[in-house]
C-alpha cells in the first residue's frame, strides 16, 4: 500500500475542516477528501501529480505529502539547507583535522551569517509558505550557528568564563547531546519521507552524538568521527537543496526521491 493510499484513509477518519475555511461553492466533503490514481493526486477537489507532491519530501524540507502552499512565494528550503551544509562542511573538515587545521576561528563569521542569520531568515520564510516542520528545522539550527559562533567571540565572555578546561568541555558536551536529542525528534518525524530527507537527520543526530562523546571523554577520535559523519551530514544537505533547485526546467540532471519503505505494509 502507498503513502497515497495511507493519506486517503488517513483523511477519512478525520473530522471536517470548519464551514469558515471553506471556499464558495465547496462543501466540507469536497474539502477533507483525498483521492489517488497512478499519475494524481486529489486534495480538496484539486489535482496534482504525484511527483510534485513527492518532491517535497527534499527539496521542501516537507516530511509528509502537502500540496503546494497557497502563498506565492519561492521556494526558501534550498537557502537554509545551503547555508546549513557549507558551514556544516567546513566545520567538520576541522573537527577531522584535515590539512592540520584545528582551531575553528575561521568559521566565526560564517556560522554567525550564513549558517546562522540567513538560515534563521530561511526558516521564518518556511513559516510564511506553511511548512511547520521546515520553519521548525532551518530557524533551530540557524539559532544553533549563532549560538555555536557565540561561544568562541570574546564579547560574549562565554568560554573565558570557565576557569577548568575540563568543566568547559562538559559545558560543550551538554550542549551538544542537547541537539542530538532535538535532531533525533525531528529525524522521527522523517519515517515516512525519502531516504535522503531521513538521512540527513539521522546523520546529523549521530554527528551531534559523536561530538558530544568526543567533548566528554575529551576524545580526539570520537571528534574526528564526527568531523566525517559531519562531511557526509552536508553532502546530504547539498544533495536535497540540489533537489528543491533542479527542475526539468533548468538542468538536465535532477534529484530523484525514493521514499522509504512502510514497515508492516506492502507499496504499490
Amino acid at each position: 500500500m502507498s503513502n497515497y493510499d495511507d493519506l486517503e484513509r488517513s483523511a477519512d477518519q478525520t473530522s471536517s475542516p470548519p464551514t469558515a475555511t471553506l471556499s464558495d461553492g465547496e462543501t466540507e466533503k469536497e474539502v477533507s477528501q483525498v483521492k489517488s490514481d497512478n499519475q494524481h493526486v486529489y486534495l480538496g477537489g484539486k489535482k496534482y501529480l504525484r511527483s510534485d507532491l513527492l518532491a517535497a519530501f527534499g527539496g521542501t524540507l516537507n516530511p509528509g505529502l502537502s500540496p503546494p502552499p497557497t502563498h506565492k512565494f519561492a521556494n526558501p528550503s534550498p537557502l537554509g539547507l545551503s547555508a546549513f551544509a557549507l558551514t556544516t562542511f567546513v566545520l567538520s573538515l576541522i573537527n577531522c583535522q584535515a590539512r592540520g587545521v584545528t582551531q575553528p576561528n575561521i568559521l566565526i563569521g560564517l556560522a554567525a551569517f550564513y549558517g546562522g542569520f540567513i538560515q534563521l531568515l530561511a526558516g521564518m520564510w518556511e513559516i510564511v509558505v506553511e511548512n511547520t516542520f521546515g520553519g521548525l528545522a532551518l530557524s533551530s539550527y540557524g539559532g544553533f550557528w549563532m549560538s555555536w559562533a557565540a561561544i568562541y567571540i570574546p564579547w560574549f565572555n562565554i568560554a573565558a568564563s570557565y576557569e577548568d578546561p575540563i568543566e568547559l568541555e562538559n559545558a560543550v558536551g551538554f550542549y551538544l547531546i542537547a541537539w542530538c536529542i532535538f535532531t533525533y525528534g525531528l529525524c522521527v518525524c522523517t519515517l515516512k519521507a525519502t531516504v535522503m530527507f531521513f538521512a540527513l537527520f539521522f546523520m546529523l543526530g549521530t554527528t551531534f552524538l559523536l561530538l558530544a562523546i568526543g567533548a566528554f571523554i575529551q576524545s580526539t577520535g570520537a571528534t574526528k568521527a564526527g568531523g566525517v559523519f559531519g562531511v557526509i551530514t552536508a553532502f546530504i544537505a547539498w544533495y536535497n537543496a540540489y533537489a528543491g533547485v533542479a527542475t526539468k526546467e533548468n538542468t538536465y540532471v535532477t534529484a530523484k526521491g525514493y521514499l522509504l519503505p512502510v514497515f508492516g505494509q506492502k507499496r504499490d
